[in-house]
């Protein structure tokens, strides 16, 4: 008898394409995600390079450099007032109260006062309430390429970028930028400004007891009013009025 022929399965005709379509779509899933990592090392790098490339820039007296909070302000709509002026036409009534208000050893130190921050550590290990070390550097970092807030890796930032920038741009350039770009009141942003706000007055002519009050407004501008201010406000003022007299070699990297 002839053999039983034995039959033959037939093939689904979906098996194949679907098989086919699960091998192709694991590249393009793969391709996909790769593509993702690409570009957010590109963002990384660039996020990196660019306070580094443009603290090179600011170098150069001829930029005028404008915060990241003054950028965040314009671009949401509110009100930014700043109006440039040069160091030598800032009072040294003002030059030397910011110094020795904000940062006494900023002639001395290379962006971060390590003594001031090992008094703050230790301070905070003993429980005490510490204003913290931020040097007239770290803050112009934060102010020019960083976000306000209390924040430990906002902080962390700060360190390496201060480093950079006191390496890159001489100490008075650093002062001129951060007089600047620093905030005496809402959208009132540099020393020119500040002076005719509150007092009525050009950089150039504020008094040491002007220049003493606009310097304690500093830390907190929404509260503090330098044109009015309290009694406490007042007492300070005047410590760092007599500071500033008897400042001294403190201040020569202004000169």
């Amino acid at each position: 008898m002839p053999a039983r022929r034995q039959k033959r399965k037939k093939k689904t005709p979906a098996a194949e394409p679907a098989a086919q379509s699960g091998v192709k779509a694991k590249p393009k899933r793969r391709a996909r995600v790769l593509r993702a990592i690409k570009w957010l090392l590109i963002v990384a790098v660039v996020v990196v390079a660019l306070p580094l490339l443009l603290t090179v820039l600011y170098r150069f007296e001829f930029v005028r450099p404008v915060s990241a909070l003054m950028v965040t302000n314009k671009v949401a709509g509110e009100p930014v007032s700043r109006l440039w002026v040069e160091i030598d036409d800032v009072s040294p009534n003002l030059k030397y109260a910011v110094l020795m208000s904000e940062d006494g050893q900023f002639c001395n130190h290379h962006g971060i006062d390590f003594g001031e921050l090992k008094g703050v550590i230790e301070r905070a290990l003993d429980g005490e309430v510490t204003r913290g070390a931020s040097t007239i550097t770290m803050q112009t970092a934060k102010n020019l390429f960083l976000w306000g807030g209390r924040s430990y890796i906002r902080k962390a930032l700060e360190f390496p970028l201060a480093v950079w920038i006191d390496l890159v741009i001489p100490k008075k350039r650093i002062m001129e930028i951060y007089l600047n770009i620093a905030e005496w009141g809402p959208g009132i942003y540099g020393a020119d400004q500040a002076a005719g706000f509150h007092f009525g007055k050009n950089a150039d002519e504020l008094s040491r007891r002007e220049g003493a009050l606009l310097a304690v407004t500093l830390p907190n501008p929404y509260v503090r009013d330098p044109s009015r201010p309290s009694q406490r406000l007042n007492n300070v003022a005047r410590v760092i009025e007599r500071r500033a007299r008897q400042s001294g070699g403190f201040v020569d990297c202004l000169d």
